[in-house]
């Protein structure tokens, strides 16, 4: 997998050779830790975008809850530009502290099938024309009169 880090270091994206991303974050890279519990943390809001090729589409917001530490983008399109951002949710009298962005782009899994299989059809079939040749070889020096 390959990670890319958020500019202040709270939020990683681990983009997966299969398509998939994992996010994973930390509240101690947000600053100071609030004056009150961390109970008074009341979760995530995660917004991403991705742009595609004519246009820019928002992805729906995810509410995540106060002890979750990651979570998993299952299938991101190819060779499209992501940005994930994520910004802990407090009590009222805390403000939200600014969040954290992470942009990456998902390497195009389909595309390196596709060339692999190419690969590997135009290797048998190179197979295949050398014992052809091999064969009409050697029918015409053993079968055939002079």
């Amino acid at each position: 997998c390959r990670a890319h880090r958020s500019a202040g270091g709270a939020l990683v994206a681990n983009v997966l050779r299969n398509g998939s991303v994992l996010l994973q974050w930390g509240l101690r890279h947000w600053g100071p830790p609030p004056p009150r519990p961390a109970a008074a943390l009341r979760g995530f809001a995660l917004n991403c975008s991705w742009d595609g090729t004519y246009t820019r589409f928002p992805c729906d917001s995810v509410e995540l809850g106060a002890a979750c530490r990651d979570y998993l983008l299952a299938e991101a399109h190819g060779s499209v530009r992501y940005r994930l951002c994520l910004q802990p949710r407090y009590a009222p009298p805390r403000p939200a502290p600014p969040a954290q962005c992470v942009e990456f782009r998902v390497e195009p899994a389909a595309m390196r099938d596709i060339v692999v299989a190419m690969t590997a059809v135009g290797g048998s079939i190179c197979v295949m024309l050398v014992f052809i040749c091999l064969l009409v070889a050697y029918i015409t020096e053993n079968l055939m009169s002079p």
